[in-house]
């Protein structure tokens, strides 16, 4: 699972004992952890695989989802004291600052980092298993036949690697095989062909997620 790490102010697991869940509603807790930021690490386990999935299927790309949505929760424990509970469920309020981190995305074709610098946070490696598991998060059967037509935009490289992958449906040790390269290096490939094709879609007005925030 993608974590925001620790910071100067902790969004951590108890230290000890078994976890009681918090009954609190999330605008409850989103007040609460302007005066006590441990309660955020709640709103946390709640959320980060919905937020996880939400970006995944925007952006395509399993690397980019994983830093937009640590960005996306170190932007909102950064800003939880400026939360105001004006009755709607907390999580929208979230869910504004992950769209704001999309548009930013969107427009630049890169995740920003500002947050996570401002509390500390190191860069970390998307490890192979959470590659492939956020990658499942993805719906592709809807926009495959768009991908096809999109996948001439790209350079050949890349071009090649989300054939194989998405549109042929081959596991990564097969992908390697067929590119003559390491499956670190295929899914480096993968992975910024797929942030590409999101922005080309996104250029054609296509939507590759159609499904509601919470």
């Amino acid at each position: 699972m993608v974590r925001v790490e620790s910071t100067s102010e902790p969004i951590s697991e108890p230290i000890s004992g078994a976890r009681v869940e918090d009954q609190r509603s999330d605008s409850e807790l989103l007040t609460a952890s302007a005066a006590e930021p441990g309660v955020f690490t709640e709103l946390y386990r709640r959320h980060a695989e919905d937020l996880l999935r939400y970006f995944a299927r925007r952006t395509l790309d399993p690397e980019s989802a994983a830093e937009l949505t640590a960005e996306t929760f170190a932007q909102a424990f950064a800003s939880r004291t400026t939360y105001r509970d004006t009755g709607a469920n907390g999580v929208a309020w979230i869910y504004g600052v992950a769209r704001h981190q999309l548009g930013r995305f969107f427009r630049s074709g890169r995740v920003d980092r500002a947050a996570r610098r401002r509390l500390g946070i190191p860069e970390r490696d998307l490890p192979p298993e959470d590659f492939e598991r956020i990658e499942d998060l993805v719906d592709f059967a809807p926009i495959r036949g768009a991908i096809a037509e999109a996948l001439a935009t790209l350079r050949e490289d890349h071009r090649d690697a989300l054939r194989l992958r998405v549109i042929e449906q081959r596991s990564y040790p097969e992908v390697a095989r067929a590119l003559s390269c390491t499956e670190e290096n295929a899914r480096q490939r993968v992975s910024r062909g797929l942030r590409r094709l999101a922005l080309v879609l996104q250029e054609k007005g296509l939507q590759p997620a159609a499904e509601k925030e919470s």
